[in-house]
């Protein structure tokens, strides 16, 4: 296959001409969009090689934040897409004769009623991630330091007994956060959705060492009620002073999409 016989795909989106005009994704690449006839629908690519994106940690993660930043670029004019995750590659097949522009029109032209459906759910809608997790040793048992005094002065305890002591305490504080942090849960997810059209939960994000997880979730929000999402953290933040709150986006949905490419489509991720 010649050199860039291939399409990277970034996204689907409404064909509005001047959407891509001016972006660039990875390492530089200027971007530009491919209108499938007949469906109203267009690709955001730009030309590659039929091979995937590789190479160390740091420049696959350069390379996956230049990829967000474009997508979010063109989202926000848009008001809608289906963004791709990375590594979305859609190569030319030689033995039909027919190019990338082709194979990915014929993909998009086989699903057009789904992804319409989805661009049309999606339209006005973000994505937000929130963090929240409780801070380890709120809600313990009062007097318990002060029984075990394991960072205290001479208490004739031996430094065995200390450590063991502390770590017995360490572990009351993390049943004790644990038993909060469920009752928690519940109260946070039934105020989230009902000012967020979904929610799905994430697997935690890394947290300090004294952090007990409470939920870990995106959230698809009309973006008139972003500020709404706001406000209920803020009352949960005020009913448990102990709450650490990570409050993300507005972002592309990523996580509510969908479609993904199948053949004619071949994605490869690293």
């Amino acid at each position: 296959m010649t050199e860039d016989s291939a399409l990277y795909v970034y996204a689907l989106l409404p064909d509005l001409p001047g959407a891509a005009d001016g972006v660039t994704g990875l390492d530089g690449r200027r971007l530009r969009l491919v209108p499938v006839e007949g469906t109203g629908v267009a690709a955001l690519v730009h030309d590659a090689a039929p091979e995937p994106f590789q190479g160390d940690d740091d420049r696959v993660r350069r390379w996956v934040a230049e990829q967000s930043e474009a997508v979010t670029t063109v989202w926000e004019r848009a008001g809608t897409l289906l963004p791709m995750t990375f590594n979305v590659l859609v190569a030319a097949d030689t033995a039909s004769g027919r190019g990338a522009e082709q194979r990915l029109g014929d993909w998009v032209g086989d699903q057009r009623d789904e992804v319409t459906r989805q661009l049309d759910a999606l339209a006005g809608r973000c994505e937000l991630r929130v963090e929240v997790a409780l801070e380890r040793g709120a809600g313990g048992e009062p007097g318990a330091q002060a029984a075990d005094t394991p960072d205290g002065g001479d208490d004739g305890r031996s430094p065995g007994m200390r450590r063991l002591l502390a770590k017995q305490r360490e572990q009351r504080e993390k049943n004790t956060a644990g038993q909060l942090a469920d009752t928690l849960h519940a109260g946070l997810r039934r105020r989230l959705l009902s000012v967020a059209e979904d929610l799905r939960e994430r697997g935690p994000a890394q947290r300090a060492p004294d952090e007990t997880a409470v939920l870990s979730a995106a959230l698809l929000v009309r973006r008139e009620d972003i500020d709404a999402v706001g406000a209920v953290l803020s009352e949960a933040q005020a009913g448990e002073p102990a709450l650490r709150i990570r409050f993300l986006g507005p972002w592309p949905p990523y996580s509510f999409t969908e479609t993904r490419p199948h053949e004619p489509a071949d994605q490869t991720a690293r």
